[in-house]
């Protein structure tokens, strides 16, 4: 499958792409292979877009959420300046009688991580998810104040 004919022409898909191959030939069953967990945390996070955008006072966070609510979706610091977004999208109960006949919108577990810059304010991140959509924002802190040059009296000895 060509990924890049399903605008996924990223480093991520490329690696994906080639685990899921050897995988599948039985190459490398010596090394050291990773984790379902691994492959499919990143896949999660791959297939979770995000725009980020910068003023002159924040970074703003906006990722498509579609029918979640906000207790589904989680807003965290790790490591003092890594902003994770994750959550999970669950499958609605069937009801009987009902089958599906075309199931293409995505559940489960989502996750975005992204390292925050140096002058973000950790301390003063706000997120709200509105129509579908999560606004995480992030405030910079101020520019340090130029050092003025320190005067020293010059004494008579």
């Amino acid at each position: 499958m060509d990924f890049r004919l399903m605008g996924f022409d990223t480093p991520i898909f490329h690696a994906l792409h080639h685990l899921v191959d050897s995988a599948e030939d039985g190459e490398n069953k010596f090394m050291s292979a990773p984790t379902r967990t691994y492959v499919r945390d990143a896949k999660a996070m791959a297939a979770t877009p995000a725009d980020i955008k910068e003023y002159p006072n924040s970074y703003v966070f906006i990722v498509d959420m579609p029918g979640l609510k906000s207790s589904d979706i989680k807003v965290q610091v790790e490591e003092d300046n890594v902003l994770l977004i994750s959550g999970e999208r669950k499958r609605d109960e069937e009801k009987e009688g009902a089958k599906y006949v075309r199931m293409e919108r995505r559940v489960g577990k989502f996750m975005r991580k992204f390292v925050l810059p140096e002058n973000a304010n950790t301390n003063a991140i706000s997120a709200v998810c509105q129509d579908g959509v999560l606004t995480v924002s992030v405030q910079k802190l101020p520019p340090p104040q130029p050092k003025k040059p320190k005067t020293i009296e010059v004494k008579i000895a």
